[in-house]
């Protein structure tokens, strides 16, 4: 069995963090990808509601679903 030295050791760690952060961003990124996608899907939803309340003069849906949009665009910043 051949024993590894230091230096190699050390180099082995170093590859394991530098590995362990390239996961970190690459999961990071992939929740946000994630996230915007059902952002985007909820906010498609909620305009061809409020279209459908606007065709069908639904006031009282309109508002109720206006005021949700508001809220999203709120909490995303967009």
């Amino acid at each position: 069995m051949s024993e590894k030295s230091y230096t190699e050791l050390m180099k082995i760690a170093a590859m394991k963090r530098n590995k362990m952060k390239e996961n970190y961003v690459q999961d990071l990124y992939i929740e946000m990808l994630l996230s915007e996608i059902q952002l985007t899907v909820a906010k498609e939803e909620l305009l061809r509601k409020i279209d459908f309340a606007i065709d069908h003069r639904d006031k009282k849906s309109f508002l109720h679903l206006s005021g949700q949009l508001k809220e999203i665009n709120k909490l995303f910043g967009t």
